[in-house]
């Protein structure tokens, strides 16, 4: 009986892994049992990443304009009373238009709290 050659298709599939490993160091990108257990941690933490990518970039924002607000001397106003009187008078601001009002036009963001500072009657109260 003649000899049947096998792995044809199981050396394909290593292949398609190894090219997503190929830039990984050492055993990393060579061993199969190795390479596979690095693309499964790879994509485990490009998926966990992209929700703490969102959650520092909020972070980053909220003291972007804490730090342009206190920064001012005539009006003493935080972020926290900002953001609750920007929902109180119901404009629709959010965090990252506010932030990038307040590191590129911060008398802009000056005369949008000057005001909110001004009118001491909120619709709803």
């Amino acid at each position: 009986m003649t000899r049947i050659k096998r792995g044809y298709i199981a050396r394909k599939r290593r292949t398609k892994i190894r090219l997503f490993t190929s830039s990984f160091r050492g055993a990393h990108s060579r061993l199969t049992r190795t390479i596979f257990q690095q693309k499964m941690k790879a994509l485990v933490s490009a998926h966990r990443d992209r929700d703490r990518k969102k959650r520092n970039f909020r972070g980053l924002w909220i003291s972007r304009i804490n730090a342009v607000i206190r920064e001012n001397q005539k009006t003493y106003y935080i972020y926290n009373n900002l953001i609750y009187n920007l929902y109180k008078r119901q404009l629709l601001l959010n965090r990252k238009i506010v932030a990038q009002i307040a590191i590129l036009k911060e008398n802009c963001l000056f005369m949008i709290s000057n005001e909110i500072i001004k009118t001491k009657k909120f619709p709803g109260d």
